[in-house]
């Protein structure tokens, strides 16, 4: 297959000052959870990448000196010679696949955290309380830290070009030190760094200009920016002061990396922004400039990328997130293979290992982050171990993945599915307000599946001990999910209802999203914290049901501040009208009163309430499971050789997990696997010469 005429605009060469981009497709900077702590890890993230076609490769966020640590978040540095070293890892396998590899150049001010591993004071245009809320501020920089910190951002830029990088970013955005100079709510300074306009752009054209004297001719010279000055409640960009501050820089650097004050825009789940939705905003930008400019929208769709290059809208089509998903979608595009793209669901998994300091990880793409770790590559998998039939129970998230891989492998493979649809958890959640784009995580493995001749699946075929052993196959995965639990368990308190709550007034999401709805008033008791209790208490709202919100933690959906739609998630229920308690403990529910109890004071207060909705934990289904393992311990006859629980019926988790473990189970069948030590761990030691060694 060849490439569709409509997309080959998208592989045309683009000039980036004195460098040039084999193609419009750009890998724009993204954290991985890895940075300076895992070398290898990120330099094979970054390969796979290149690999898969992107023409421009980024970092993320590159420390330049000990006064921006970023601790706990485990940043990049160019602080020394040992960084040139573990850089140069990375952009030599870039470079091996043609890309061009950039690195964003960052100095953190009072956004970043308080230095704890430097113990260095942190500064910033102002002396400013600190960005992630620890209790230290930045101190106001003098002449002296000003001339401090371009003399550092010239040797960082000189160990990047020694590092091997093509594209040296100016990182002068998302609440950062440069940007902080150009706000005129934070810069209140009065000497020439401060006050008009031109003096709060000094510094940025300082930085640009001495970075690109640094470099020479040998690299481009990127700036990332926002030209808004904010927005509103939606994030909507309102342009203003930043877009002038622009217009004077503009023909300046060699690229423009153009995004949003709004991070939650930027970068935002889809249950809240859809692809593409910067496009508006891009047309005012980029007819301001006669340099490339790129920007993301979470781009899926080739059709929409061939648009925007096509309308003008960008010259580069930039993704973090889709690359993510799927590292080869350039080279997919270019082979005529758009069906084998792994879109991205716009969950933003990958953003959480950031947020929770643990190494990146995907839904859709579990070998994402175990490139060099377990040496798993997203298009390649080994050759099966035997000729063994293999059976897969459940066609979740889980069993579908593993059906794939164990398909991929050669295994000849039956997947036997309960109900009379394919996809499990991610079906049923994907109808829920905002979570269409799940159904991705279904959609494109059964559109892999459909291609296998060696994959049988059946459906509406609910297995037993004896058809589990009357199929003869010789491994059996049990992949039958979990189911929520009703009786008030949970994470605030492991003990039932005492008395139990009435079962006709009582509801688990499982009876939500069967349809099997409330009538009357509802407490939705969020015990969980992530986003079921939110979509399913908006659900309720928009069926009519009066609802309130009620959650033994400290804000609504409180782990979704690691998805970064944790606010957007609390601003939807509070315009829908619903009452929102926090810090509540649900300790009891008689039909007609829900009694709530603080849980700090343990202080009691009933609410007068029809129905509740239990939002607590899960249940393993893994009867099956101990059934055919009973088999095999009996030796009856027909026993599998071996039986092991993936996904949610092994440990009800997120989706991403449920499809790392169908992944995980697929790519080890009849492999040895050291039990003891599963996996390289990546301790930092740099494991390919550097550019002065031989």
């Amino acid at each position: 297959m060849t490439c569709d005429p409509r997309f080959k605009i998208l592989f045309e060469p683009v000039a980036i000052g004195p460098v040039t981009a084999k193609n419009r497709f750009y890998q724009v900077p993204h954290c991985t959870g890895m940075g300076w702590l895992r070398p290898n890890m990120v330099a094979d993230v970054r390969a796979i990448k290149a690999e898969g076609g992107w023409g421009v490769v980024s970092t993320e966020y590159c420390s330049i000196h000990p006064t921006s640590d970023d601790i706990p978040f485990p940043t990049h540095t160019l602080w020394d010679d040992h960084d040139i070293r573990a850089h140069r890892v990375m952009t030599d396998k870039v470079h091996e696949h043609g890309a061009l590899a950039a690195v964003e150049l960052w100095m953190g001010g009072g956004g970043a955290s308080a230095n704890f591993f430097s113990r260095e004071v942190p500064m910033d245009v102002v002396s400013m309380p600190n960005g992630h809320g620890d209790p230290f501020q930045s101190r106001a920089m003098t002449k002296s830290d000003i001339a401090d910190l371009r003399r550092w951002h010239r040797k960082a830029a000189l160990r990047a070009r020694q590092a091997g990088f093509d594209i040296v970013y100016v990182y002068a955005t998302h609440h950062y030190l440069l940007d902080n100079f150009m706000n005129p709510a934070i810069n209140t300074r009065t000497d020439e760094y401060g006050g008009s306009q031109n003096n709060r752009m000094r510094l940025v054209r300082e930085i640009i200009e001495d970075t690109k004297d640094a470099v020479g001719d040998t690299c481009a010279v990127a700036v990332r920016f926002s030209v808004d000055d904010g927005g509103g409640a939606d994030g909507t960009p309102v342009i203003g002061d930043r877009m002038e501050i622009f217009e004077a820089l503009a023909e300046l650097p060699d690229l423009w990396d153009i995004n949003v004050a709004d991070y939650s825009l930027e970068m935002g789940a889809s249950r809240f922004v859809q692809e593409g939705a910067l496009e508006n905003y891009m047309a005012t930008v980029r007819s301001k400039t006669t340099k490339p400019v790129v920007t993301v929208g979470r781009f899926t769709s080739p059709d929409t990328m061939a648009s925007q290059i096509r309308r003008g809208i960008a010259d580069f089509i930039g993704a973090a997130r889709p690359s993510i998903a799927d590292p080869f979608i350039p080279q997919k595009i270019e082979q005529g293979r758009t069906d084998d793209i792994r879109e991205c669901i716009g969950c933003n998994i990958c953003y959480s290992g950031d947020q929770k300091h643990y190494p990146i990880r995907c839904t859709q793409n579990p070998t994402m982050g175990e490139e060099w770790r377990r040496g798993w590559h997203p298009e390649k998998i080994a050759p099966k171990g035997s000729n063994d039939l293999v059976l897969v129970v459940g066609a979740g998230p889980a069993g579908l993945e593993a059906a794939r891989a164990l398909g991929q492998r050669g295994y000849e493979v039956i997947l036997a599915e309960a109900t009379r649809e394919l996809g499990g958890r991610v079906s049923a959640e994907a109808r829920l307000p905002g979570l269409a784009e799940w159904a991705r995580v279904r959609d494109y493995r059964v559109g892999q599946l459909n291609k296998m001749p060696n994959v049988q699946v059946y459906m509406e075929s609910e297995l037993n001990l004896a058809q589990v052993l009357e199929v003869g196959a010789a491994h059996v995965a049990i992949a039958t999910g979990s189911r929520w639990r009703r009786d008030g368990s949970g994470r605030s308190s492991t003990s039932p209802f005492d008395p139990p709550p009435p079962k006709g007034k009582t509801f688990t999401p499982d009876d939500i999203m069967a349809g099997r709805l409330p009538e009357g008033s509802v407490l939705v008791y969020d015990d969980d914290g992530f986003y079921m209790a939110g979509v399913l208490a908006e659900k309720l709202a928009r069926n009519g049901n009066v609802v309130h919100y009620v959650t033994s933690h400290a804000m609504v959906s409180y782990w979704s501040t690691f998805t970064q739609e944790q606010v957007r998630v609390h601003r939807r229920l509070a315009e829908l009208g619903i009452s929102i308690m926090l810090n509540l403990e649900l300790t009891g529910f008689d039909g007609n009163t829900a009694a709530l109890s603080c849980v700090y004071t343990e202080r009691e207060q009933d609410l007068p309430i029809d129905n509740i909705v239990l939002v607590t934990c899960r249940t393993p289904r893994d009867s099956l499971f101990h059934e055919v393992q009973h088999a095999i311990e009996r030796k009856t006859a027909g026993a599998p050789k071996t039986v092991q629980r993936i996904g949610d019926a092994d440990a009800p988790a997120i989706i991403a997990a449920a499809v790392f473990a169908g992944h995980k189970y697929a790519r080890e069948l009849d492999c040895q696997i050291d039990r003891d030590v599963p996996a390289r761990v990546d301790r930092g030691t740099i494991l390919a010469p550097g550019p002065d060694e031989g």
